[in-house]
């Protein structure tokens, strides 16, 4: 059984136990990285093609007829062309809850770091302004407890309830979901969620009124696309926080930009871009956006959500080789 892993150095950083993959798909070829040339090429005549973020076209499959499985170390699908796969007979597997803890002690920081303002203290602690002090601590930017607090959800699947157990069990926090797209408006208890959270779904334009905090963990759709734009940012209270770990274009980034700057909005935290790498650059670049955390990328790549993906994918083909469909979305 030919098979190759075309980005595994998006996954694995020289760190990784490979023995489960090793184990399922003897001989197995493991690229760093894969230019789209280089696909075409390493992909001919291989049973099984595995990737993180790389495009498996129609076109592409049609090329290679043995082609049996294709595995991703993700749970976004967006880049196989699943119809194709159905049509042509290729299994494709993604991955899920594997980087549930990491997502949430990343959101869980970056909020504790935007609201207790850890960049702007501790460079006033090195730079002179703590030394030029009349008094003991330094005066500034205001620190604001999150208990009782209003986190706004939108994306209540397993990482928008992580996160929202996570703050309400460790910081006190109060939870709100954003209704889905399409249910009726109103307020309403979300029957399908554990007693321990029991948050109240509301529309989203409530959500955004009364969060403090707004965290994402939705799919990117044509629905979702710009979901947070500038009407959505003017409706958010002036000292709120928005963090971004699902995907770069729900946001409007020039928006975005001139609420922070105009004191619109009280900081954000974003992990993801619409274009990564950010080639040409993005507006949040620019040095003078006030409490801006800026991430490549990296809410989910723990080392033990990274072995887990790996050991998550193997999982996948042992149980496609048996005649399962473990993973399975085609």
């Amino acid at each position: 059984m030919r098979a190759v892993f075309l980005d595994f150095g998006t996954v694995s950083h020289d760190d990784l136990d490979t023995t489960s993959l090793e184990r399922v798909l003897p001989g197995i070829t493991l690229y760093p990285t894969s230019s789209d040339a280089e696909v075409d090429e390493r992909i001919a005549g291989c049973e099984f093609s595995l990737t993180n973020k790389l495009n498996i076209s129609r076109a592409r499959m049609r090329a290679v007829p043995g082609l049996r499985f294709v595995g991703l170390t993700a749970t976004g699908t967006n880049n196989v062309d699943l119809e194709a796969a159905r049509e042509l007979g290729v299994a494709v597997c993604n991955i899920r809850e594997y980087c549930t803890v990491s997502v949430v002690q990343h959101v869980l920081g970056v909020m504790l770091a935007l609201t207790h303002r850890l960049r702007e203290y501790g460079q006033a602690a090195v730079d002179g302004t703590w030394a030029k002090c009349e008094q003991f601590s330094v005066p500034g930017a205001p620190i604001r407890e999150l208990s009782g607090k209003v986190l706004g959800i939108v994306g209540f699947g397993t990482l928008g309830r992580a996160v929202a157990k996570a703050a309400q069990a460790a910081l006190g926090m109060r939870v709100l979901v954003a209704q889905r797209a399409g249910s009726s408006s109103g307020t309403s208890r979300d029957a399908d969620t554990t007693s321990i959270i029991g948050p109240v779904r509301v529309t989203l334009d409530e959500l955004l009124r009364s969060a403090d905090v707004l965290s994402l963990h939705c799919p990117l759709t044509p629905a979702t696309t710009g979901l947070i734009g500038r009407r959505e940012l003017s409706l958010m209270k002036p000292e709120a926080l928005l963090i971004n770990t699902a995907r770069g274009a729900l946001v409007d980034l020039d928006a975005l930009v001139d609420a922070l700057r105009g004191g619109d909005l009280g900081g954000a935290a974003i992990d993801v871009l619409p274009q990564e790498p950010p080639v040409k650059g993005s507006p949040l670049f620019a040095p003078d956006i006030p409490n801006l955390i800026v991430t490549p990328h990296i809410a989910w790549a723990a080392f033990e959500a990274r072995q887990r993906a790996v050991d998550e994918l193997a999982l996948n083909i042992e149980d496609f080789l048996r005649g399962g469909r473990r993973g399975r979305v085609v």
